[in-house]
């Protein structure tokens, strides 16, 4: 799950269009959900960092015809932060769920993942002066203990799972990325779909360095090559494209509460895949994630 700057949003109680808003809820926790079977069945042909680079360059692309459009309204001096939000919110962390995803269940990756909320409060208390309560502290401790029950969690017992570490530091990247954009990229005069394209326009040709530097074309012709395409094509395209248009409309139309609420269904959905897929959820699993759960839920609550 990826979540980026929005120029408004709205705090009155009452939904506008209450079916387009749940129905963009679903969808976004479709989408983001799935994003951790997408990786799984791409690393079947391709490699960790080609699936990673691969799926940022497949947004790039996406977002390229846009900032073409709208080049005169790009704000330049604002490069070095569109690159450093790229680098910790898109590309570092799309390598290292790449490589959890080579070792790791997608439904344990979709679970870890929902530490991201964590991470953003305590970098934004530690780096970024905001506060945090009693109870938030006790949802950040439950937050940790719960991924820690994930990392550790195995079909024998209790063993640690190095791959579990690498989505924890994404989610960690995550957490500093959304306080560093909140904090340099807000008041710009453009719209977040517009800081948005800005931010992929800077990480897309290392995308594409590192994706072409590899034995990437040979691979093409491998069985199942067209299939893994296709799938790390869409993971780019619908999880870190257009995924990231349809969240920050649905910040526009209700209230950022109620849109963060997707990252309570994005570990649903990668379990859902997860158990379709054959992948074996254990005790542990849906106990850790249980826990995180209620950790992010007290951290978010009014």
């Amino acid at each position: 799950m990826k979540t980026t700057l929005t120029t408004s949003t709205t705090t009155s109680t009452k939904l506008q269009k209450p079916l387009l808003v749940w129905g963009l809820l679903a969808l976004l926790a479709g989408i983001w959900g799935s994003s951790f079977i997408l990786v799984k069945k791409s690393l079947v042909v391709f490699d960790p960092a080609q699936v990673g680079s691969l799926r940022i360059f497949s947004a790039f692309c996406f977002f390229l015809p846009f900032f073409i459009i709208n080049f005169k309204k790009i704000p330049f001096a604002k490069a070095k932060y569109f690159l450093l939000a790229g680098l910790l919110g898109n590309l570092l962390p799309s390598f290292l769920f790449s490589l959890a995803g080579s070792k790791l269940d997608s439904g344990v990756s979709g679970a870890l993942n929902s530490t991201t909320p964590l991470f953003t409060l305590i970098i934004g208390a530690s780096f970024f002066g905001n506060k945090i309560t009693q109870r938030q502290s006790f949802g950040i401790i439950l937050g940790f203990i719960g991924a820690i029950l994930l990392i550790l969690a195995g079909a024998t017992g209790f063993h640690i799972n190095g791959y579990a570490l690498f989505v924890v530091v994404a989610t960690l990247l995550y957490g500093i990325n959304l306080n560093i954009t909140k904090k340099y990229l807000t008041g710009l005069g453009i719209d977040s779909f517009l800081i948005t394209t800005c931010i992929f326009m800077t990480i897309g040709p290392i995308a594409a360095g590192v994706l072409f530097s590899t034995d990437f074309i040979s691979r093409l012709e491998k069985p199942d090559a067209l299939q893994a395409l296709v799938f790390a094509v869409l993971l780019g395209v619908l999880g870190s494209a257009i995924a990231m248009v349809l969240f920050n409309r649905l910040i526009q139309m209700t209230s950022a509460v109620l849109a963060s609420s997707v990252t309570y269904l994005i570990p649903i959905v990668a379990i859902l895949w997860g158990v379709l897929d054959g992948e074996a959820i254990l005790f542990q699993h849906y106990l850790g994630m249980s826990i995180i759960l209620i950790g992010v839920y007290l951290v978010n609550k009014s």
